[in-house]
């Protein structure tokens, strides 16, 4: 039913695109005398109307555009003011704004004798509060116009000239029905670097005035790399690296530790079960919180949190269509479409959705991949706006094992090396997930300096799978033992998140105030795990479809948590250059677990405080030095689906890390990140090496390291996103496993580089080149230590071509074909990386 619900929902959306009118009217009452009034209103400051007026007949247009050189506007930068937005037009010669007029709640300005490089033009979304939109068109015989559009009004602005091209000051006129919009970050060319986020915070915060590591990988790098998997975004980030968590799907480690359910969010909120089910095409962009997450989003391990913040809809109609070729039989389309959906514009919405159908190096392999996600926002009083959001998503997996054993792969066998291609799964093998969420955000801002957001997301997760497991490898080193499973697990969450924000001075002092309260409950169920002996298979000359034993019940529970988080957060402002922030959180939960198959219960509870203690010291306004300490606190989950015992639960997790850094903006577009940091995470949950698919408990492991990182444009159109990242994340106290053992998947040296250059002018101007390396080294493959997982160095490429509202590009991955190891489960599954791939993408924005 949810399915055909979003199929309809799609299909309406589409729709309305056609039904809905689009073109704007004139307003030629009090719009325009109010703007006239406003900009008169400072003589000494240039205003519009000085400019040279506009001409009268098509032959003064055409001969006044060929009276001087047209003038490139080689970039467009927007910054954001107490009043409003400041409007960068970068130039080598000056521009005169010879025509101004209202359309609607928008400021059209035309600048005759120019050009925008690149011509497919600039836009970007909610840029400053109150202003729902700037973008800047090429026209026809040299003029390049630009549009500025209010929420309820249309905005005001001055005119100046400076050394790098004209400037237009833009703020928006009070009116008694001021709106706030959510924050939208729609399709923009906005470049690789993202100077605030929420993720740190929770408010909108410039990234150097938060006291803590955060990464973000935005929607250009995505597009520029072709990126459609979240394991392929994250090689951006350094201390990242790609891990096997407990279950089917792929998780991640961050500083050495597993970024599992608790860890994963989507808009702020849980994304429990998430993993490699993210779709990108309708991702803006992915941050990466470095280090203890606890206070802002309640239970998680301490290594690090990756929110994925998607796309918002935009007032500006917005259409764009993908499709993608590969080698390997990779076929992927995409539609996203956005814009109003009433002439006043207060109900806006974006539709993203995406099919992928590909196969695989792995002999016979082949996955199928749906996501269907409609956003609909909608202004629905003074300083309220209502966001629905619903997603989507479904997968299958045919013939699917990740990995093959590590002898004959890293580690010698005799009888020689595993190919890549193997694949000891069985033709009848099939994974099947499912994903539904439906969630709504609410906010409402009293006035300039108190707000309160109201969120609730519901997450449905249904997992289905017949697949052959390994269990070890004979002593001839050729024959593999399996075991078959029939397996099905349910998951529902429910988070309700309701915060406010205040700004207020005690004297001198300003103070930035977040006040908030999280409720959480997640629901795990196996309503069926069974289990059957299974034909063993030989790894090098593998026959298929070999008789299996009888089904038998393994096991059949539920588990049930649920959460209560409070929290304060405190950002201070002692002076212009010397910033504290300070927060606390407490957390209670309950956990009750019951085992059908044994018809036994149990219950578990906990509490606990994760404080947060920061400082930032900014000696010149573009150098932020900090200091930081941060706590968290988790529950063990996975009591009875991946180990533990009914009479003896899991100990509950806590992490504590202290961090110091530097980050510095060495331009308005390009900045960098220094790190370092001592991360320590006790009652650590890990495989049991005697029995696989369950957990132990083993005490205490510790992470410490050096992270740095840069992003930004360096000049116009060469772009570099790139890091480097330290690692020493070894066990420190064990019952079970040598104190030293480095952490597994967790190497000590990694190293990522990501560079684009676009040519600006001329003939070619439009075509790019991208360029890529990812390095990670040695890492350990266990926790016992027993074999390592070699260094590799994959080297990406990329060549596109922008002309107009069309976008062609090729993208190359691992260009030499390296043979390389993505990661290790353990002795029987070791997970080889891609080999070469080149795919094929068409864009076209109408």
């Amino acid at each position: 039913m949810l399915y055909r619900f979003f199929l309809r929902l799609a299909a309406a959306s589409a729709i309305f695109i056609f039904v809905v009118p689009a073109q704007a009217q004139t307003d030629t009452g009090s719009s325009s005398v109010r703007l006239k009034q406003k900009l008169q209103s400072d003589p000494s400051i240039p205003q519009l109307s000085d400019f040279q007026q506009p001409v009268t007949t098509v032959d003064e247009w055409m001969a006044q555009s060929v009276q001087t050189s047209v003038v490139e506007i080689t970039g467009v930068r927007l910054n954001a003011t107490e009043a409003g937005l400041e409007i960068l037009l970068e130039t080598v010669a000056g521009l005169e704004i010879s025509e101004t007029y209202v359309v609607d709640n928008a400021l059209i300005a035309d600048i005759a004798n120019a050009v925008l490089i690149p011509p497919s033009g600039f836009q970007q979304a909610n840029p400053a509060e109150g202003i729902a939109s700037v973008s800047l068109t090429n026209l026809p015989n040299n003029f390049v116009r630009v549009a500025i559009t209010g929420l309820d009004a249309p905005p005001i602005a001055d005119v100046r000239t400076e050394a790098q091209g004209l400037v237009l000051s833009v703020a928006v006129e009070e009116t008694e029905d001021d709106v706030i919009e959510i924050v939208v970050t729609g399709e923009q060319e906005g470049g690789y670097r993202v100077p605030d986020t929420s993720v740190g915070t929770r408010t909108d915060t410039p990234l150097r005035d938060i006291p803590q590591s955060i990464q973000v990988v935005p929607q250009q790098v995505l597009r520029d790399q072709q990126v459609n998997r979240l394991d392929d975004a994250l090689r951006n980030v350094p201390g990242v690296t790609q891990a096997f968590g407990p279950g089917p799907s792929i998780f991640y480690r961050i500083r050495g530790f597993e970024a599992l359910n608790n860890n994963l969010l989507r808009n702020g909120l849980p994304d429990p079960g998430a993993g490699e089910l993210v779709e990108l095409s309708n991702v803006e962009q992915v941050e990466v919180l470095k280090g203890p997450a606890s206070v802002l989003f309640g239970l998680g391990n301490p290594g690090g949190s990756i929110n994925i913040v998607t796309k918002r809809p935009l007032s500006e109609p917005f259409y764009t269509i993908d499709a993608t070729v590969g080698n390997y039989s990779f076929y992927r389309g995409a539609i996203d479409l956005s814009g109003p959906l009433n002439e006043s514009r207060t109900v806006l919405y974006r539709l993203n959705t995406a099919y992928r159908n590909s196969g695989s190096f792995v002999d016979s392999y082949t996955s199928e991949h749906l996501n269907i996600s409609p956003v609909v926002s909608v202004a629905i009083g003074e300083g309220i706006n209502l966001t629905l959001e619903g997603d989507y998503i479904n997968t299958k997996d045919f013939f699917r094992l990740p990995g093959v054993p590590t002898i004959g792969t890293v580690l010698p066998n005799p009888n020689g090396n595993i190919p890549r291609n193997r694949n000891l799964a069985e033709p009848s093998d099939v994974i099947e997930q499912t994903v539904t969420r439906l969630g709504y955000r609410l906010e409402h801002k009293f006035n300039d300096s108190w707000s309160l957001r109201n969120a609730f997301v519901y997450n449905y997760r249904d997992y289905y799978d017949k697949i052959h497991l390994p269990t070890n490898l004979e002593p001839d080193n050729q024959t593999l033992n399996r075991f078959y499973r029939e397996f099905d697990f349910v998951s529902t969450a429910y988070t309700l998140t309701t915060n406010a924000i205040g700004k207020f001075s005690t004297g001198s002092i300003e103070h930035q105030l977040l006040l908030g309260v999280d409720l959480n409950r997640f629901e795990n169920r196996v309503p069926r795990s069974t289990r059957a002996t299974a034909a063993p298979i030989d790894i090098f000359n593998p026959v298929y479809g070999q008789p299996r034993g009888v089904l038998e019940p393994e096991i059949s529970n539920t588990t049930i948590t649920n959460s209560l988080g409070i929290y304060l957060q405190d950002q201070i402002t002692l002076t212009d250059n010397l910033k504290v922030l300070l927060g606390g959180r407490f957390d209670t939960f309950d956990q009750t677990s019951e085992d059908f198959s044994s018809n036994t219960e149990s219950s578990d509870s906990d509490s606990a405080f994760s404080p947060r203690f920061g400082i930032i010291y900014q000696p010149i306004p573009t150098i932020s030095l900090y200091a930081s300490y941060i706590s968290s606190f988790t529950p063990a989950s996975g009591l009875f689906l991946f180990g533990g015992s009914l009479d003896n639960p899991f100990a509950p997790e806590r992490g504590r890390q202290y961090e110091v850094g530097v980050k510095a903006d060495l331009s308005d577009r390009f900045s960098a990140t220094l790190a370092f940091y001592d991360l320590t995470r006790t009652n650590v949950l890990t495989e049991d090496p005697d029995n696989p698919g369950f957990q132990i408990q083993t005490g205490e492991q510790n992470s410490r390291g050096i992270e740095l990182s840069l992003v930004g444009e360096i000049f116009p159109g060469w772009n570099l996103i790139a890091g480097y990242a330290y690692t020493n994340a070894r066990i420190t106290q064990d019952n079970t496993f040598e104190p030293g053992n480095q952490l597994p998947n967790t190497p000590e040296n990694s190293f990522n580089l990501w560079t684009t250059y676009e040519i600006q002018e001329g003939d070619l101007q439009g075509l790019g080149f991208g360029f890529g390396l990812f390095f990670v080294g040695d890492r350990a493959g266990d926790l016992a230590n027993t074999y390592d997982v070699p260094s590799y160095l994959r080297t990406d490429a990329a060549i596109f071509y922008n002309r107009d509202r069309f976008r062609v590009a090729l993208n190359f991955r691992n260009l030499f074909d390296v043979e390389y190891f993505e990661y290790a489960v353990n002795s029987t599954r070791v997970n080889y990386g891609q080999p070469f791939t080149v795919q094929g993408t068409v864009s076209w924005e109408f």
